[in-house]
């Protein structure tokens, strides 16, 4: 009986310090937990996920609002699954980067090396300018954006592959996410394998994204209910969307803690070698201007100046933003149920209080 006594009061003394060390990880962060409590409040979102990491340890991650409003079913950043929309881009690239570190691949290789049958332009280009919107592929037309049949990716190049190029690659820059189609069609082709199972094999499982997925409008445990701004205060359920064909450029669904492990990845050199990381995180030039895109990969500036690379998703009933400050080694993944809120000076204070908190900046301007 004595030896039974212990055992639960072991048993409870762990489960404090697990509690305990679950409260210390969510400690702080008061005007990060303000902005975004404010901005379910006032709906201007349904529900939104946080997760942040530094040196490789998550130090905030955190659900507000609901996933699913008619159920009342909160946001969890762990098992709560959102449409990412362009963040789809850097898990994409990753699979590419594991690609080009196994030889299968090389960035200058012409896409008519990977893609024979794609249909011959007035000019060649290379499998990094496509993956940097370089290479002058057209964007959406009409209401392809709201396509809602089951198509392959095959299938989506063939919305685009008989129209001209846009300019000469190389010597223009337009975004878009048909590159991203094309790219993953050559992906396929060299490796011989479907793309999706491309990055699950080298992208998802290694990395434990467990709660990564194409968007195949299936039954996913957890998954939000994605939704649009009606009126002012009101949201509905967004259009549905048939997302598969542009898996690479805009299909997958996520968690904000999967999106943060990715961004956590590109901080050591372990997963990838820092010169294919180089690549891919650096921004390309068209003569001698910075694009700031790398490969798949936003590499550019935040409203206060600081470097980051990452990427902004948008897509109907998603909204995401994912920020890797490189020198501070700081991982931020935001990801939310509901089409651009157009909250962009909320989410500057969320970044500003982020790296208030974590690398204490107004205390530093104060000193200066």
């Amino acid at each position: 009986m004595r030896f039974r006594n212990k055992q639960i009061v072991f048993l409870i003394c762990m489960f404090s310090f697990i509690n305990n060390i679950f409260a210390q990880q969510n400690q702080g962060f008061e005007k990060v937990e303000r902005v975004l409590k404010k901005l379910v409040r006032k709906k201007k979102v349904p529900g939104i996920a946080i997760t942040i990491i530094k040196n490789g340890s998550t130090q905030y991650s955190k659900g507000y609002g609901y996933a699913d409003l008619e159920k009342e079913l909160p946001v969890d950043p762990a098992i709560t699954v959102f449409r990412v929309g362009s963040v789809s881009k850097p898990i994409a690239a990753t699979g590419l980067a594991k690609m080009v570190a196994k030889n299968q691949i090389k960035l200058s290789d012409s896409i008519y090396n990977c893609v024979s049958y794609f249909p011959k332009k007035d000019f060649d280009f290379t499998i990094k300018q496509l993956g940097g919107h370089l290479a002058g592929i057209r964007n959406y037309k009409g209401n392809e954006f709201m396509n809602n049949k089951p198509l392959t990716i095959k299938e989506g190049v063939a919305l685009f592959e008989k129209d001209s190029l846009l300019f000469q690659p190389g010597k223009g820059y337009s975004y878009t996410s048909y590159s991203w189609n094309l790219l993953s069609l050559a992906m396929q082709e060299v490796a011989q394998k479907p793309f999706e199972n491309i990055v699950k094999d080298e992208v998802l499982i290694p990395l434990g994204l467990n709660s990564t997925f194409p968007d195949k409008q299936q039954e996913v445990i957890n998954k939000a209910v994605f939704y649009r701004k009606k009126r002012r205060r009101d949201f509905v359920e967004a259009t549905p969307v048939h997302n598969f064909f542009k898996l690479a450029g805009g299909g997958y669904l996520s968690t904000s803690e999967d999106v943060a492990k990715l961004g956590n990845a590109y901080l050591n050199d372990d997963f990838l070698s820092k010169q294919v990381k180089e690549e891919f995180i650096t921004s390309q030039n068209i003569d001698d201007k910075l694009t700031y895109y790398g490969v798949g990969w936003q590499a550019s500036y935040d409203h206060k100046n600081r470097p980051y690379f990452g990427h902004i998703g948008n897509g109907l009933g998603g909204y995401g933003i994912f920020y890797v400050y490189p020198k501070e080694n700081i991982v931020v993944s935001i990801l939310m149920n509901c089409s651009n809120p157009n909250q962009d000076k909320k989410f500057h204070k969320i970044i500003d209080a982020i790296f208030d908190e974590l690398i204490g900046e107004s205390t530093k301007q104060l000193a200066l």
